[in-house]
């Protein structure tokens, strides 16, 4: 795991580019601790912050092919790496070294592209060749690691993140208001997105190619949820789960340092933990966050699970006051507006985690999205079914939908009864399953002055995406979560960005193409689709406590608007103040006045969902305009030195 930044025909005069490369370097050392490289030549300069976890002695960056034509630097892990490495030895490649990156590689050079589809893994990449002077970069399939691009002149930037870009010469952020109403519009900025002009991320399943004054996008993966395997019973499937998660287990446990899991309190992690302690040598390490304000505290079911493993269990607790100090330091980290506040807890897990001497956790990531875990999905079936149904029908399904609401009663089910009534038929073109939650993002995109619809850029995603017309509603639902909430958002904002904020790497065994192939195989083949990842508790429930196994979906949640009312932190006067909000020309003054004003004097039971996210939004966006447009005003960080190792000038040469 490690950093990356550099840049390709610069904007930049050559005595400059030993001093820029460091610097960008510098900006995301956090992600790499451990030692910093670059290489350059005439015309690129690519550098890497490492994080050593593979070939801890020799798998240092960036790695050149032995005629030196080819450089390569690389963010992530290709778990399989040791499959492929055999199997290209067996083609007569050879290997100085034992990485990862080295295996990747020998795997672009023998199979080129076709090499990105073998990958199991989470990666980011660029790859130099002096020879056609072209650069390569590419991201694996979900979107795990980062990669970020922006033209320039003849050529362009490209990092792990986009605070790199700050120290190049005379690069300006700006954010995108279009861009902006988008993200507030679907919770989540789109596979291309960033907030910010003139800066692509490049989207998970590509790669691009980049020349001089020509850069051509490729598509290598597809999400496919027609799954191959041929299931016979829910007997079978629920051992082909056990496998295959095994397995998948086994392969993110490579590593040369120890490897810790993140205990939320669900099935999903536990599952992954039960099978980290069988196929684990030593103790096993947990992680958990628990929170003062009850209404979010998953405590009870952590500690039975870390009991349950044995583990060295290390739970950190976060009170109102630990949101509201360190949200401004998690946005810089996270770059782009977020609609929860539940990413800071998981930023101060991976500084408590990092402490504790761990560098690579496994989490529960995917399993909601790979399975079918989420309420969206059932909703989107009854909502398809709904003119099918009689009331009897309905009312149980409604019943039925959320048994993590304690508060959940008659009162809700009437009002839910007229509201499914009203959305039973599509209305925005391929976007059924995701018309309620779009509801919420329309109010938060009134932010934006003249926003625009703020739904046309996942209008236009989903009407030019190959076969996913003939989807059916519960898979264009996955389909979105996938490429919406699960990269834009869990993987990133929540889950990458604030792990690499600590140098502390996540793996995801639910995100295994086995282990997604398999779910696609089964999901609603042998229950209704209303008993939540039946076939994945059933799986283990011999493995794990019975309370574990049959506690229902418990959305991971933090505190929101009211953490802030509750602590006014200085930062506030971003919102309050009418002289702040005015810096940032292209938000909606007036409604941000009266949200902010409904915020801070109402009580928190009577701010809704969508104020609240909206609020969170709000705070989000002024922040990182301050950090990343104004330049100022940064947050207090921990210093982080990563000591210069490879440092290879070819122009001298």
């Amino acid at each position: 795991m490690c950093g990356i930044a550099g840049f390709f025909h610069p904007t930049l005069a050559s005595e400059a580019y030993p001093a820029t490369l460091l610097a960008m370097l510098r900006a995301i050392a956090h992600r790499g601790p451990d030692a910093t490289g670059y290489v350059l030549d005439e015309h690129c300069g690519l550098g890497s912050t490492r994080l050593s976890i593979i070939d801890i002695a020799a798998g240092v960056q960036p790695l050149a092919d032995p005629s030196g034509r080819y450089w390569l630097c690389y963010n992530g892990e290709i778990y399989n790496y040791l499959e492929l490495r055999t199997e290209l030895e067996g083609l007569g490649r050879s290997f100085l070294t034992h990485s990862d990156t080295e295996v990747l590689l020998q795997a672009w050079l023998h199979w080129g592209p076709a090499c990105l589809s073998r990958f199991n893994g989470g990666f980011a990449f660029a790859l130099y060749d002096r020879l056609q002077d072209e650069l390569i970069l590419a991201r694996d399939r979900y979107g795990k690691r980062p990669l970020f691009y922006a033209p320039q002149g003849r050529g362009c930037l490209f990092a792990s993140e986009m605070k790199a870009f700050l120290p190049f010469p005379g690069f300006r952020f700006e954010h995108d208001p279009a861009q902006l109403a988008s993200i507030l519009g679907v919770w989540t900025p789109l596979p291309a997105q960033t907030g910010y002009a003139g800066i692509h991320s490049l989207p998970m399943g590509h790669w691009l190619k980049l020349k001089a004054e020509r850069i051509e996008l490729f598509r290598y993966d597809t999400l496919d949820f027609q799954g191959t395997t041929t299931v016979a019973s829910a007997e079978e499937a629920q051992e082909l789960i056990r496998q295959r998660l095994r397995a998948s287990v086994a392969l993110r446990l490579r590593s040369d340092v120890e490897v810790g899991v993140y205990l939320s309190g669900g099935i999903d992690s536990a599952i992954v933990a039960r099978l980290a302690q069988e196929a684990s040598s030593r103790p096993l390490s947990t992680f958990s966050v628990e929170f003062a304000d009850r209404q979010y505290d998953e405590s009870t079911e952590q500690q039975e699970m870390a009991s349950f493993l044995g583990s060295r269990h290390h739970a950190l607790r976060i009170t109102h006051q630990d949101i509201v100090d360190h949200f401004p330091a998690a946005a810089w980290h996270a770059e782009i507006p977020a609609f929860r506040s539940a990413f800071v807890p998981m930023y101060l897990l991976s500084r408590q985690t990092r402490a504790a001497g761990i560098k690579v956790v496994l989490s529960g990531e995917g399993a909601d999205e790979a399975f079918l875990g989420y309420d969206i999905f059932k909703e989107t079936l009854l909502r398809r079914d709904w003119q099918s149904l009689g009331d009897e029908p309905r009312r149980a399904r409604l019943a039925s939908l959320y048994p993590h609401l304690e508060h959940y009663g008659p009162q809700d089910l009437a009002a839910i009864t007229g509201l499914y009534q009203q959305f039973a038929e599509e209305r925005l073109p391929g976007l059924f399953s995701h018309e309620l939650r779009f509801q919420n993002g329309r109010f938060s995109a009134r932010l934006i002055k003249e926003a625009g619809d703020p739904l046309q850029a996942i209008a236009a995603l989903v009407a030019a995406e190959p076969g996913y017309a003939a989807l059916g509603a519960v898979h264009k639902a996955q389909w979105l979560e996938f490429r919406t909430l699960l990269a834009g958002y869990l993987l990133s904002t929540q889950g990458e960005r604030m792990s690499l904020a600590h140098g502390v790497e996540n793996r995801c065994p639910f995100l295994d193409p086995a282990v997604v192939e398999l779910a696609s195989s089964i999901n609603l083949r042998f229950d209704d689709g209303f008993a939540e990842k039946w076939q994945l508790r059933q799986a283990f429930r011999e493995d794990l406590p019975a309370s574990i196994v049959n506690k229902r979906k418990f959305p991971y949640r933090a505190p929101d608007s009211a953490a802030f009312v509750d602590c006014r932190p200085d930062y506030l006067e971003l919102l309050l103040s009418a002289d702040e909000v005015a810096k940032i020309p292209f938000l909606d003054g007036k409604f941000v006045r009266a949200l902010s004003k409904k915020i801070m004097t109402t009580p928190a039971a009577e701010i809704s969902t969508k104020e609240n996210q909206t609020f969170i939004f709000l705070l989000g966006i002024a922040l990182q305009h301050r950090f990343f447009v104004q330049r100022s005003g940064l947050p207090q960080l921990p210093e982080v030195v990563s000591p210069l190792g490879r440092a290879i000038d070819l122009r001298a040469r």
